[in-house]
């Protein structure tokens, strides 16, 4: 599994890194521009992203613009709904316009920061990713 953390912010980088990688290969970036780099590069080596985490507020381009341009690229590439990378929205704000937006420009789930280990792991259960999952002990990461 392949999951890219696209997170400005370190403790947060480095809190889901720790978490994310004991289920799968992870790549960090700190902005926008180098998010989207990553997927687009991922999908030229066909080694798509299975997972992006995606923060709301992010220096050059910020999550939302991320989120449309790679749902954009997917619909004009012909990757469809099901086989495209799915995205959790991450964000401290309490902002639910912006939230609003990411769901309607096809977010898979958002998640508030501070981060709580087990609602992220549920999130990626409901995702389709039950077996990465399975075996990591919440209460071993806190």
């Amino acid at each position: 599994m392949r999951i890219l953390i696209a997170e400005d912010d370190l403790a947060s980088r480095t809190y889901l890194f720790k978490l994310l990688s004991q289920i799968g290969e992870c790549d960090l970036v700190v902005d926008g521009m180098e998010a989207l780099d990553a997927y687009l590069i991922s999908i030229k080596e066909n080694k798509p992203y299975h997972l992006i985490c995606l923060d709301i507020m992010m220096p050059k381009v910020d999550g939302v613009k991320v989120l449309k341009h790679i749902k954009d690229f997917d619909k004009h590439k012909g990757i469809s709904p099901k086989k495209s990378s799915k995205v959790i929205m991450t964000t401290a704000l309490a902002e639910t316009a912006l939230v609003q937006t990411s769901y309607e420009l096809g977010c898979d789930a958002y998640i508030s920061k501070p981060i709580d280990t087990k609602k992220l792991l549920d999130i990626v259960r409901e995702l389709g990713f039950h077996e990465e999952v399975a075996g990591i002990e919440t209460d071993q990461l806190s």
